[in-house]
């Protein structure tokens, strides 16, 4: 496994099965991003809007880590390789995650053929673009699996989505967007705040 993934905290992620749910809920209802300001303000579980801040989508640059385990900016990234018609490789990537917490039973192998034939398989509806050695791999596995048999697979996927996807990530206008709406909210914010701070003055003078 790419040193990446063996790093991403679980903490973070919540769960691969939450995030994918939320990206199963957004998805397919959007359009083409033209004004990105609606992601600066989800809401969380308990119903409460949380603003992007500037800081927050800076980091986002820091690495594709940093990206895929804030969140908002998961799910941002998710729209930007649906928008370049590569979603399959996110989706694939949670789906492992998913898998990887499935306690061994005797569905386990259905799901794992399940996982196969939907994005590895040659001609899968959601093909993602692995080796022929690594589908061969996994293909053998798939029988008798085990929590792991995707890793290979899920880490040459991530290994793709951080050497290609994720830097014209950085240079699209959905992040650059994002960037922009979020450094001019902070600076109006911060005017607001200094105005606030002489008006106290003045008051108290």
């Amino acid at each position: 496994m790419c040193k990446g993934l063996a790093a991403l905290p679980a903490t973070c992620l919540r769960s691969a099965k939450d995030m994918k749910h939320r990206l199963g809920l957004l998805l397919p209802k959007t359009e083409a991003w033209t004004d990105h300001s609606s992601v600066s303000a989800k809401k969380d579980k308990t119903g409460t809007a949380h603003r992007l801040s500037w800081d927050e989508v800076k980091e986002w640059n820091e690495s594709l880590q940093k990206l895929i385990t804030h969140k908002h900016g998961l799910v941002v990234f998710a729209e930007f390789l649906r928008s370049e018609y590569s979603e399959e490789n996110i989706r694939f990537w949670l789906e492992c995650e998913e898998f990887k917490s499935c306690k061994p039973s005797a569905k386990l192998a259905l799901k794992a053929k399940k996982v196969f034939d939907e994005y590895i398989a040659v001609d899968a509806p959601k093909e993602v673009n692995l080796e022929s050695h690594i589908r061969e791999k996994t293909k053998k596995s798939i029988p008798d699996p085990t929590a792991s048999c995707f890793n290979e697979a899920q880490s040459k996927i991530y290994i793709l989505m951080e050497k290609d996807s994720y830097p014209r990530f950085l240079k699209s206008k959905i992040y650059l967007d994002l960037l922009s709406q979020t450094q001019a909210r902070g600076h109006s914010k911060s005017k607001d705040q200094t105005r606030l701070s002489c008006h106290s003055q003045r008051l108290r003078a």
